[in-house]
């Protein structure tokens, strides 16, 4: 394909969120991807003068390897929608809904996919009542954020208040889920393929932000060495997730298996992680795709 076609692109990377580091190391590695590539490609550390920035640039295009909030929850998308500039990655729509894990596991459930109990947290909430309603141990998490940031794991009732507070100051929305403890597996979706899984073994309890960005002891498994009938059950659910939710040209849907190995949707990640720890380069790997070529399939999925 003529590099041409692509015009001015801009890498939209770092922003305002709590996962700002994380997409900064994101977008250097895509930029340069794209540079050994021949794609006039320029790095936008994105602000709230962004669209200032786009239009005068006059970029042709955007690649958007923004994480959490503006980047990933439809905001930038709405931008790049009323500049009538194409990018990578979900919609509008798709986006927001995804970056919302409560209403996205409504949408899944209608589906009929299996997700993780979930209850709602407010500051009236009655902690105490979670124990016999979800049992211990169990996740309390932010609704609105990525990474695992603001994410704990409550083994005892003691710890609910804290674990509550922690997540309150990033959400207004708090998450109470249910301990889903087998193994973690999570399937990278290019287009409409579904790429081999990744299975991750964490040091620590679970796959907190430590493990995924700044651990040398977290174990990542691909192939996941799971049961061939099982990976392709669990490689058809990512696909109808990325479905239900809206979702296009590339992601990452995350599962939890339980005790009797009955995989769960945990979340729908539209604008997965592209560093040196990330789990959807890894995956293309195993499918033959390498990182270059990986960022060029992406950027070439915005020409639709």
């Amino acid at each position: 394909m003529n590099v041409q076609v692509f015009g001015k692109v801009a890498v939209l990377m770092g922003g305002i969120s709590s996962e700002r580091e994380v997409s900064l190391n994101s977008g250097a590695a895509v930029l340069a991807a794209l540079l050994r590539c021949g794609i006039d490609a320029h790095a936008i550390d994105v602000d709230r003068n962004v669209i200032n920035h786009l239009q005068s640039g006059k970029y042709q295009r955007a690649f958007n390897i923004l994480h959490g909030a503006l980047g990933e929850d439809g905001v930038i998308q709405g931008a790049l929608e009323t500049l009538d500039i194409p990018y990578t990655g979900s919609g509008v729509l798709a986006s927001a809904l995804s970056m919302d894990k409560l209403r996205s596991r409504y949408v899944l459930r209608s589906g009929g996919l299996p997700t993780p109990r979930t209850k709602v947290l407010m500051q009236a909430s009655d902690l105490a009542s979670l124990e016999s309603e979800l049992g211990l141990p169990l996740v309390i998490k932010p609704n609105n954020q990525g990474s695992s940031v603001g994410v704990s794991k409550v083994s005892t009732a003691e710890q609910l208040q804290h674990a509550y507070e922690v997540a309150s100051k990033l959400d207004q929305t708090v998450l109470a889920e249910q301990w889903i403890g087998g193994m973690e597996l999570h399937a990278a979706i290019l287009g409409d393929q579904a790429l081999p899984l990744v299975r991750v073994r964490a040091a620590g309890e679970f796959y907190d932000y430590e493990a995924k960005y700044l651990s040398d002891t977290t174990q990542y498994h691909c192939p996941a060495g799971i049961d061939n009938a099982l990976e392709q059950e669990i490689r058809n659910l990512a696909l109808q997730a990325f479905a239900l939710l809206g979702c296009r040209g590339w992601g990452r849907v995350d599962f939890l298996l339980d005790e009797d190995n009955k995989p769960h949707v945990l979340e729908m990640n539209t604008l997965p992680g592209m560093t040196s720890h990330s789990l959807v380069p890894m995956a293309a790997r195993q499918a033959g795709i390498d990182f270059d070529q990986l960022v060029m399939r992406i950027l070439e999925s915005s020409l639709g």
